[in-house]
């Protein structure tokens, strides 16, 4: 058996962000965000993500999964597997942005609902704790009084994640194994929760279409290029780096080489995806502007 890779965002989105994903989804929720809680997700609706008002001059977000909960509490969801310069501010954006365009100009603002943004990443982002699903919300500096819930950060590191299976203790156990490892398994194990092999069935190969399956080999296509461009373009950009250093400083030099070839990979990343994709969605996996785009395009 072969199985797609659940960290890319086409798979993430099979598996949790459908209609048909709701009991998974829930199970999912349930595990990771109410664990040791007595209170228990009973049902929520799946919203489009990409179907959000926007309200005129503010940036865009883009999050994989988005869901209402019966207590009308937000649940968005990314699977992230690049790292990138900004990434932090982005995911709080995400969070505040989802939290303030609840209301209208002359709602109250009591009726806010409170927003999880439950961010799962494959690289790793707090170096100073080896706990693998870390959780903010606003406290006190000192005394760490709870300012409110409204607004609450929940990170799973996957690299930081390290138990094979014989060694899963529980549900939760068993969901972030199935999101790490998921494409490099060769059968469903028999060990699983029923909801996790039923997910592993939603992305096995043999029940997908060629279509599915082309789709799916991009967006994998697409990752491992941004990954060989950024590690070619820090290895350029230090070596040219080192040598501008001798005129400008070394420090500078570095900098200003990588920048220089991280944006030139951007741009042949754009290029080999012009046919695929649209503008905003090229701007969005590389960085560059739609403008940019747009001119290559042309």
């Amino acid at each position: 058996m072969q199985f797609l890779d659940v960290k890319t965002d086409y798979a993430f989105k099979k598996v949790f962000g459908s209609e048909q994903s709701k009991v998974r989804l829930i199970k999912f929720l349930n595990a990771i965000l109410y664990k040791d809680s007595h209170k228990k997700i009973e049902d929520l609706t799946i919203e489009d993500p990409y179907n959000i008002p926007l309200i005129k001059g503010m940036k865009d977000t883009f999050v994989d999964v988005k869901a209402r909960l019966n207590n009308n509490k937000i649940v968005i969801i990314e699977m992230q597997v690049l790292n990138h310069n900004g990434f932090e501010k982005r995911v709080l954006y995400n969070a505040a942005k989802n939290y303030s365009i609840q209301l209208n100009k002359k709602d109250e603002y009591h009726l806010l609902n409170p927003v999880i943004a439950l961010t799962i990443v494959d690289f790793m982002m707090f170096q100073d704790t080896k706990k693998y699903i870390n959780r903010f919300k606003l406290l006190e500096k000192e005394e760490f009084i709870s300012y409110n819930d409204d607004i609450e950060l929940v990170f799973i590191e996957l690299p930081k994640f390290q138990k094979v299976l014989k060694e899963l203790k529980n549900i939760q156990d068993e969901w972030i194994y199935f999101i790490k490892n998921a494409g490099s398994l060769e059968y469903v194990p028999q060990s699983f929760d029923s909801d996790i092999q039923d997910a592993l069935n939603c992305v096995n190969e043999a029940n997908l279409t060629k279509k599915e399956l082309e789709i799916q080999h991009k967006r994998k296509e697409f990752i491992s290029i941004q990954k060989l461009a950024i590690m070619k373009a820090t290895d350029d950009g230090y070596s040219k780096g080192i040598k501008k250093g001798v005129e400008k400083g070394i420090e500078q030099g570095i900098e200003k080489g990588i920048e220089k070839g991280i944006e030139q990979e951007k741009i042949n990343i754009a290029k080999n995806l012009l046919d695929i994709l649209d503008d905003e969605t090229i701007a969005l996996k590389t960085g560059l502007l739609t403008e940019q785009i747009a001119k290559l395009r042309d």
